[in-house]
């Protein structure tokens, strides 16, 4: 199965919470489905990306990033590459590589899916971002990469500003996940 043909199953089989999500799941089929190339950053105008908001093992805390050029607190994710078998497997490679942290175990489903607007290397972009949870092992120390500014955990309820979009919406389904898990 190619990673286009895993983001296509993923896609089709993930159940949305909301007539909202919904028909962003629709936006991203239409979008993934004419055309393989969508997975990878070279497509240009926009492209697949894949991220994971990390939760501590009691399931009380998530891991964000300052991400160092956006400069807006979020969860850890970026672009798909070569060697990705899965959009888990690039959501969890981004958020090893982001964090520092060995032994984080993904989510199957994603637990969001987010449509916005980049600037990347090729331009102005859209990043259709699918989004997991994952779980940190107990004990874990987080790692500042160079892609991070600063990384920390937070309380759910007292979430660092300026924070980007669309993340504070990954709280409630990462730690539902995160304590059934």
């Amino acid at each position: 199965m190619t990673l286009h043909e895993n983001a296509l199953a993923v896609l089709s089989a993930w159940s949305a919470p909301t007539a909202e999500a919904e028909a962003t799941r629709q936006r991203f089929l239409d979008f993934v489905r004419p055309d393989s190339t969508t997975v990878w950053r070279e497509h240009t105008g926009g492209h697949v990306t894949a991220s994971a908001l990390v939760v501590d093992a009691a399931a009380e805390r998530v891991l964000l990033c300052l991400h160092g050029r956006i400069k807006r607190w979020m969860q850890m994710g970026g672009h798909c590459e070569p060697g990705d078998a899965t959009v888990a497997g690039a959501a969890l490679r981004e958020a090893t590589e982001e964090s520092g942290i060995l032994g984080l175990r993904i989510s199957e489903a994603p637990i969001g899916l987010d449509v916005h607007h980049v600037v990347c290397s090729g331009g102005p972009s859209l990043h259709y971002d699918v989004r997991y949870a994952a779980i940190a092992p107990p004990g874990a120390v987080e790692m500042v990469s160079p892609e991070s500014a600063a990384l920390a955990w937070f309380a759910p309820d007292a979430l660092p500003e300026p924070l980007a979009g669309a993340t504070e919406s990954l709280m409630a389904p990462a730690l539902a996940w995160a304590k059934r898990s």
